[in-house]
């Protein structure tokens, strides 16, 4: 059987990083490969090489035998090969239509025949499971939905090898659990797929052969029926790795934060967060479990000063911060790993340098007198660097030139490194690979021995099952329950997510 893609012995060079190392990998027809690796292996750098966005140094590229230059997206897509980034490429005004003709339009005399488009894409939708809405605008979407939209806008250019870029590292469970389903139902219609990721029941529950790469080289290949999530995560890392959080029992002190009926609207003027109370407490970990998309977003922009609340109060640190900016909260011992690394987290135009402080860089010893210290700015720096590895040639690299999950590193070093009373964690681990995920947990149990109240937010619920001490359930900008994790189980948390009551619920 003829592989319908193969790469040997790719070579890909930049300044100061070697990040493919004569990798060689091949796919076969109607199977889904996945490429497994740490933050910076070289997952994606091999991707953009298969897509036609980097030239390789060296190396040969054959799709369905045969050998091909691929000098652009162009090539690739004329190729029958689409990619789905991390990070989407989308045009929030513009309609799910609009969006997949881009580039590819259809006129119909001298306008744009969106409905031929619309016509195509409903069929394309139908026909692979995804229910996408043509005539929806893009950013009306939940991220679930914006990725079916990239899928079918591959599959609208005839795309036959479908390259998947850390496609859960945005989606709630349930919105993996349905691509994971879109997957088996494109290579039933004849799609091969090279799903790029680091989460390791994902690939034993969806992949047909596992391919590892580390520091920019093959290390192996395998199938789930001859592996394990603990030989997984040693192969990616080079070492044993404690997938499971270690921590003592907590010792809860004097409240930290305290919400008191706490309103909040979303973007549209719609109520959010609906008069909500809960304190969290030195020496513990309050996890908010829920489903995306039911409040958490705007309860942590209320806490942090990054949205303002209709009413209620913020109290942080026997301190009302009800609606401060971002400043006070920071100084009265505030901490922060944003949702959106991008937006919230980090200046992408800065260096590594900068970025590590944005909450701090007015201070001694970054600054004196209103003097800057690049001394002191470049040796934190290169300690933080090293301490939460950071893969970066440099610490002077900007930002933006990182992997998402080295980004999101620079975020939780800068946060755990300086001394605070809160932390409050939204999604701290997204796009983070096994080695760490188990140092960023070990650092947030740290913070909370050593006195912190932590708030974690995330949509895994193994990570706030593992981490927390307490657990709250948001539904519809509610806290339905709060429980202590000791006594709270998968199956009750997953009703209480999905809208059952406490009363129903047996806990």
């Amino acid at each position: 059987m003829t592989n319908v893609l193969e790469a040997k012995q790719i070579t890909k060079q930049f300044p100061g990083v070697l990040a493919n190392d004569a990798v060689s990998f091949d796919l076969r027809p109607g199977e889904i490969h996945a490429l497994l690796g740490e933050n910076g292996a070289g997952k994606t750098t091999l991707m953009n090489v298969l897509y036609g966005l980097y030239k390789p140094d060296q190396g040969e590229i054959k799709i369905n035998g045969e050998a091909v230059n691929l000098q652009s997206p162009n090539d690739a897509i004329a190729h029958g090969i689409g990619m789905v980034h991390q990070h989407f490429m989308l045009i929030p005004v513009f309609s799910v239509a609009e969006n997949i003709m881009l580039g590819c339009e259809t006129v119909k005399g001298l306008a744009l025949d969106r409905r031929s488009v619309a016509a195509r894409v409903k069929d394309l939708s139908h026909q692979y499971g995804l229910d996408v809405d043509p005539s929806a605008l893009v950013q009306d979407l939940p991220v679930g939905l914006q990725q079916r939209v990239e899928i079918v806008k591959a599959l609208y250019r005839k795309a036959q090898i479908l390259i998947l870029d850390e496609p859960t590292a945005v989606l709630t469970p349930q919105e993996a659990e349905d691509l994971s389903k879109i997957m088996r139902e494109l290579t039933k219609k004849g799609v091969s797929i090279i799903f790029i990721t680091h989460k390791l029941k994902e690939v034993l529950a969806v992949a047909d052969r596992i391919t590892v790469m580390r520091a920019g080289k093959v290390v192996g290949s395998t199938t789930p029926a001859e592996t394990t999530e603990a030989d997984l995560a040693n192969m990616m890392v080079g070492r044993n790795v404690i997938l499971k959080v270690e921590k003592a029992a907590a010792q809860p002190r004097e409240p930290v934060l305290q919400v008191e009926n706490l309103s909040v609207l979303d973007k549209r003027d719609l109520e959010a967060v609906r008069g909500i109370s809960f304190e969290v407490r030195a020496g513990e970990v309050l996890g908010i479990a829920g489903v995306q998309g039911n409040g958490q977003t705007e309860l942590v922009e209320a806490i942090t000063g990054l949205r303002h609340a209709r009413s209620g109060r913020v109290v942080l640190a026997g301190k009302d911060q009800t609606n401060q900016p971002p400043r006070p909260l920071v100084e009265n011992g505030l901490g922060h790993i944003p949702e959106d690394r991008q937006k919230h987290g980090l200046v992408l135009q800065f260096p590594i340098t900068d970025n590590m402080v944005l909450c701090t860089y007015y201070q001694p010893p970054f600054a004196r007198g209103g003097i800057r210290q690049n001394k002191a700015i470049d040796e934190n720096a290169y300690a933080l660097v090293q301490q939460f590895d950071v893969r970066t040639p440099s610490p002077f690299v900007h930002a933006s030139k990182l992997s998402g999950g080295n980004q999101q590193k620079v975020i939780v070093a800068r946060e755990l490194s300086r001394p605070i009373k809160l932390l409050v964690a939204n999604q701290p681990t997204r796009g983070l690979d096994v080695g760490s995920i188990e140092y960023i947990h070990k650092k947030i149990v740290e913070m909370r021995d050593a006195g912190a109240a932590v708030l974690l937010v995330s949509a895994e619920l193994d990570e706030i099952m593992s981490l927390s001490d307490r657990i709250a359930v948001m539904y519809h900008g509610k806290i339905v329950a709060v429980l202590p994790t000791a006594e709270a189980s998968r199956e009750q948390l997953g009703l209480l997510m999905a809208g059952s009551t406490v009363e129903t619920v047996k806990i």
